[in-house]
């Protein structure tokens, strides 16, 4: 089975001239491959968001409304009405999700959603409109509570709706002492008036969205799916189950819960093709500037690129630079060449 490694010498082997490796060329054949293995409409949807040191900002690999657009793309030409759907992401607007899901579900007849490695947060709600999900050892789903993002004297923090919640009602606790309702005034200024209203509209939506789409799509013929979509979706939206919005819950642990999850370890064609996917999807982030790539079988593709910005220093200022550097190299013998800081 082709490694991280090994497609990284596949990708390298294309290089011709000094030019860049030919990442789309090699990670279109992986989708054609895995597409005509299964005879499935094959679409990936993934984002660079694990890669230490990537700076891209976080909207533009969150899930979000201008990815319909991308589905669009992709949808285009597409015959096949059962689709294999590869989820790749962070999670994002919980609104953009049940968008897509809605168009989604009006393109195709059937969906497999294959997550190999994570699929968090409203990438999981997603996962949860399909008719099955195929999940290796190594990957993961997310909890689905809401999470509200704050401006704070620490910098922008996102909070789950459900502790903001608990927090409010540890304040209402609190503050029937005077002497400690000093401490809670600073925290709860950073808060709007109409915060837990928002909270509590938040937690109802994303339990109802998972547990509807699961009852429909995934338990359509199981005579207790009602009442095990219920209990999925409570599992799932609880924060207080969880601790962390970021938690990885791993395959074994959403078998046991009941949801319909294929092993892809089951078929070893099946999970060669698709991590030979993953790790062509991965080399491409790491060696362009590419954030998030939506992309079919048939070579169509939605991508967004992270264009790296360059910061430019004033002549006179980089002119005072360079005189402090040699007023350091003359009082340190035997000292480095000094550097030289390039004209703008």
């Amino acid at each position: 089975m082709p490694t991280w490694g090994g497609i990284l010498k596949e990708l390298q082997a294309t290089q011709v001239e000094g030019k860049p490796p030919t990442y789309d060329a090699v990670r279109r054949k992986y989708l054609v491959d895995l597409h005509q293995y299964t005879n499935r409409a094959t679409i990936l949807y993934s984002t660079n968001f694990v890669t230490p040191g990537n700076n891209a900002a976080p909207e533009l690999l969150s899930i979000c409304d201008e990815d319909l657009q991308g589905l669009m793309e992709v949808f285009h030409g597409i015959k096949c009405a059962d689709l294999d759907l590869i989820i790749h992401s962070p999670g994002g607007s919980i609104d953009a999700a049940e968008g897509l899901v809605t168009y989604l579900r009006s393109k195709f007849t059937d969906i497999r959603v294959i997550v190999p490695n994570l699929a968090m947060s409203a990438a999981t709600m997603i996962a949860c409109a399909s008719d099955r999900i195929v999940m290796g050892k190594h990957s993961f789903l997310g909890p689905v509570d809401p999470q509200f993002a704050f401006n704070t004297d620490l910098g922008r923090r996102m909070v789950s709706a459900e502790e903001i919640r608990e927090q409010f009602e540890a304040a209402q606790k609190d503050c029937a002492d005077p002497a400690k309702m000093g401490a809670w005034i600073p925290i709860l200024k950073s808060y709007g008036p109409d915060i837990l209203i928002k909270c509590q509209h938040a937690c109802t939506l994303s339990k109802s969205l998972v547990q509807g789409w699961l009852a429909k799509f995934m338990f359509k013929d199981d005579r207790n799916g009602r009442k095990k979509a219920s209990e999925i979706a409570s599992w799932l939206a609880s924060h207080k189950n969880s601790k962390s919005h970021g938690r990885h819950l791993s395959r074994d642990e959403l078998q046991s819960k009941g949801l319909k999850i294929d092993n892809l370890e089951d078929d070893q064609d099946l999970q060669e093709k698709v991590l030979s996917i993953f790790h062509a999807t991965n080399h491409t982030f790491n060696g362009t500037t590419a954030v998030k790539i939506i992309e079919n079988h048939l070579g169509r593709a939605f991508v967004k690129t992270q264009v790296a910005s360059q910061v430019q220093i004033p002549q006179q200022i980089q002119q005072q630079i360079q005189q402090q550097l040699l007023k350091l190299q003359q009082k340190t013998p035997a000292g480095p060449a000094t550097p030289k800081l390039p004209t703008p």
